[in-house]
């Protein structure tokens, strides 16, 4: 279904959802302990139906080990369109030296100047995506 004034929220294909995902760099993860949630923005890339992050010692390491099930999302805001997509799956930290290896090869370094040495890979259950046309509000009556 396309957008258009009488549709302006379109579901993706899981397909449209990675070519996002890869064009992407900048999302939030969200994680939640004993009930409580979290969100935390960090910096990814997708690969191989996957995404990686780098981080530290921490709250947000603590809180992947002890649940692993989290939330990710990532969109965009254009001038007509905005889009969203969200990956719900399992992280956990690479530990074998090939993945670390590996990992070090992709595009993905910090942000901000600080040493984050531990790789953090999601493995997706679920991928889901919107993408909305923006516009002033219909008339309401």
């Amino acid at each position: 279904m396309e957008t258009n004034d009488l549709y302006p929220v379109q579901n993706l294909t899981e397909d449209d959802c990675w070519d996002l995902l890869i064009s992407s760099s900048f999302g939030r993860l969200a994680l939640s302990i004993s009930g409580e949630p979290d969100i935390y923005p960090v910096n990814f890339v997708a690969v191989d139906k996957r995404l990686l992050f780098r981080t530290a010692e921490g709250t947000k390491l603590l809180e992947l080990t002890v649940n692993n099930r989290v939330a990710f999302e990532t969109d965009g805001v254009g001038r007509s369109e905005a889009w969203s997509v969200v990956v719900r799956g399992e992280a956990r930290v690479l530990e074998k030296e090939t993945e670390i290896e590996a990992a070090d090869q992709l595009p993905l370094r910090p942000l901000i100047p600080t040493l984050k040495y531990i790789y953090v890979e999601i493995v997706p259950t679920t991928v889901t995506g919107r993408r909305f046309q923006l516009g002033p509000e219909p008339d309401r009556y």
